[in-house]
């Protein structure tokens, strides 16, 4: 009786070692997959000394899990931002190329005092009429920049969307895996690494948070508190909008019904890159357009003519009236001869003349037009910049919004990197696979493995000499 009762607990015993050499195996296997969690063997004592493998668990820290999804959606949320504001400095970052429109303002404010001392050199005013064409294609082309950057993240968002939808669907496949292994007691330890990389994949496109319930079942909310998976997953739907100009405003993303994004949004979403999108999408790139509409604005306040409702000067507004002056101010063609117009009117007026006798040394019309660029105009306060300033200061605190923009993004892009990093190494630390750790295990299983083989070799030979001695 003693000796079946040895030979059985060394049996059991290796059955065990067995089982926890394969789940270290799989351990080293997994040791350089960032989202694979270590797994151990959960043993349980059986009748008579015996022991067996009861199931196999996996270490996890829900917080620091929590932590490292809200670390990853702010980090993308601010490097889709960033990405918008790089797209933005296009329109400034080059003042040679005539990319600032502070920069062109400029010359053309010396190309005006240039002519202010000569008046009548044809050479001076095609100069001014040049660098007036300049002024007008920055800002067309600074509104077309703006506009195609709400483009290009509304395309963002709906690819967003799209990898929210595919993700939620796997999440769904996966979860109910789990339910049905927990339930059967099957082991679903890899069904929950899989798990934990899809909410990781989640949580780059928009801030989550989870719940498990019993048996293992995951709901998934917004940072917001929207529910996206209950159960089932739910639908989250965007119609993309494309092309943009000032007047429009793009669509809202919804997760059945409830809007994520958007002006309406009373639940939306906070961090995440679909957050990140729309926030460049509906609110930075459109303040920045209505600085440029602003500054168009005040270049036909400031060029204008002096008479009963105002005159057109220099700079023209050829409609339709509405947001996007930038997008469409030109040059009137009466100063321009290759359009019929003729060249001296940038001397004696526009609309007016201010110069009946045609003198040629007349300047008192350039120095008023550099005059009022130095007279403070009304902007509109919601540009964010200083609303009562002079044309040039405008459009120089407009540059430096944008850069402002751009650097507090830049920084802040670095600190959520760092934050996340250091987060994923902290979870590394508790869950992941230390090889050292690992290696030293198998060896003692081994050690382990080779006493129960001589326990069953000794209980063999004992039973071997019993038999003998019967005989």
């Amino acid at each position: 009786m003693i000796l079946s009762v040895a030979l059985s607990s060394a049996q059991s015993a290796l059955s065990a070692t067995s089982t926890q050499s394969s789940i270290i195996s799989r351990n080293i296997s997994g040791a350089a997959d960032p989202g694979y969690s270590r797994k151990m063997g959960l043993t349980s004592s059986m009748g008579l000394g015996g022991v067996k493998v009861v199931s196999v668990g996996r270490t996890a820290d829900t917080a620091l899990h929590a932590r490292m999804l809200e670390a990853n959606s702010g980090a993308s949320a601010q490097q889709a931002l960033l990405q918008g504001f790089e797209t933005l400095a296009r329109t400034v970052d080059d003042p040679q190329l005539n990319q600032s429109v502070s920069a062109s303002l400029g010359r053309l404010t010396d190309a005006l005092q240039m002519q202010a001392e000569s008046p009548g050199d044809p050479v001076l005013g095609a100069a001014t009429l040049s660098t007036a064409y300049d002024l007008t294609r920055t800002l067309n082309n600074a509104a077309q920049t703006a506009q195609g950057a709400r483009a290009e993240a509304d395309a963002a968002m709906a690819d967003s969307v799209d990898r929210i939808n595919g993700l939620l669907t796997r999440f769904e496949n996966t979860n109910r895996a789990i339910v049905l292994g927990t339930q059967s007691g099957t082991d679903v330890s890899d069904e929950l690494d899989t798990r934990d990389r899809i909410l990781t994949e989640l949580s780059q496109e928009v801030g989550i948070s989870t719940i498990t319930r019993a048996g293992n079942d995951m709901v998934i909310y917004t940072d917001s508190g929207v529910t996206l998976f209950e159960k089932s997953a739910r639908v989250i739907s965007f119609n993309r909008t494309f092309a943009y100009d000032a007047g429009t405003t793009g669509a809202a993303v919804f997760a059945d019904g409830v809007p994520l994004t958007g002006a309406g949004a009373s639940m939306g979403i906070k961090s995440g890159a679909l957050h990140g999108h729309a926030t460049l999408r509906d609110e930075v790139a459109p303040q920045y357009q209505l600085q440029l509409d602003e500054i168009a604005r005040g270049l036909v306040h400031a060029f204008g003519e002096p008479a009963p409702g105002g005159a057109p000067g220099i700079f023209i507004d050829p409609g339709p009236a509405g947001p996007g002056l930038a997008a469409r101010i030109g040059v009137s063609p009466d100063v321009d001869p290759a359009l019929g117009g003729d060249l001296a009117r940038l001397r004696d007026g526009v609309t007016l003349n201010f110069n009946p006798a045609g003198d040629a040394a007349f300047s008192d019309r350039i120095y008023a037009m550099l005059e009022a660029l130095e007279v403070p105009q009304g902007f509109d306060p919601a540009t964010g910049i200083n609303p009562n300033t002079t044309l040039s200061r405008f459009a120089s605190s407009s540059v430096s919004w944008l850069e402002a923009g751009r650097q507090q993004a830049s920084q802040e892009a670095s600190f959520r990197d760092t934050m996340l990093e250091r987060t994923r190494e902290s979870l590394s630390n508790v869950t992941g696979v230390n090889l050292d750790e690992e290696l030293a295990l198998m060896m003692e299983l081994e050690r382990s493995y080779g006493a129960s083989a001589r326990i069953i070799s000794t209980v063999d030979t004992m039973l071997q000499s019993l038999l003998a001695a019967t005989r």
